[in-house]
């Protein structure tokens, strides 16, 4: 059996406001389920192999070889075969908007298939991607074809985009009521514009972003133990980390770290797609 690979790439600068990470994955293991967590992020995967066959936690199940994933609050179960290929990039708001055309909004907590949004181009990247020989050639082949099909967009509103920053910018640290003042909304306006836009609450977002920061410290290495963390990133105690850990990754932190934490630590960084 061939050994797994994990690669990931940082997108070049001409995509970085579109997209926010790169990957690659070739993964022999045992036939299971693996927890595709929330994040920031609207996920899109295209496979070089088999399907990728999801289930998100509103029911909705979808099995293709292309998926956009959106803004979600729960786990999504993806069910594998043992044998796991493909690239996965994730996409920004602004991303959405720009390569797939619609408002994150509109693909919050359920999934589709790239056709469905790019058309035909979606088969022929798809082609082209796994007609190519090295991780390297592929991030560089989905980056030039992404480029070319970004359309020159906005959010509708700088208020929401100055919205999204803060939070993010932030890792969803600043109190919504400050938020609101900020761009001159009520929080009941700031909150229907918000969800409309992206999907989730700003409060559920902040949630969200508490988490990834969370997460990102443990593959960074840079955490001296669960308690630490969890005062680091902002929550009132152990008992209130847990809880969202179970809720945003399907297990407990201690799990996470024996099961999935030596895999994404062992990723090769091929340095910045061109």
């Amino acid at each position: 059996m061939a050994p797994s690979q994990y690669v990931q790439t940082t997108p070049p600068p001409r995509l970085r406001a579109l997209i926010s990470d790169i990957s690659g994955y070739r993964v022999h293991s045992a036939p299971g389920v693996h927890h595709g967590m929330p994040s920031a992020s609207l996920t899109v995967i295209i496979t070089l192999a088999e399907t990728v066959d999801v289930t998100f936690d509103t029911g909705h199940q979808v099995s293709c070889t292309t998926l956009v994933g959106g803004l979600h609050r729960k786990p999504a179960q993806i069910e594998h075969g043992g044998f796991q290929h493909g690239i996965q990039l994730g996409l920004t708001p602004l991303g959405a908007r720009a390569l797939l055309g619609v408002p994150a909004g509109e693909l919050a907590d359920t999934g589709t298939h790239l056709e469905d949004l790019l058309g035909p181009a979606a088969a022929e990247l798809t082609e082209r991607l796994r007609a190519a020989s090295t991780w390297s050639q592929r991030f560089e082949l989905l980056c030039d074809t992404l480029h070319r099909l970004a359309a020159p967009v906005s959010l509708p509103s700088p208020e929401l985009d100055w919205a999204w920053r803060r939070m993010t910018d932030t890792d969803g640290h600043i109190p919504i009521a400050e938020l609101a003042g900020e761009v001159g909304w009520s929080r009941q306006h700031l909150g229907a514009r918000f969800r409309r836009e992206f999907g989730p609450s700003p409060k559920l977002l902040g949630r969200v972003l508490r988490f990834q920061a969370a997460r990102r410290r443990l593959v960074t290495g840079r955490s001296n133990g669960l308690a630490d963390l969890a005062a680091d990133c902002g929550y009132t105690d152990q008992a209130h980390f847990n809880r969202d850990w179970r809720e945003f990754a399907g297990t407990t932190p201690s799990r996470w770290i024996a099961e999935e934490l030596p895999f994404v630590q062992g990723a090769q960084h091929l340095g910045t797609a061109s």
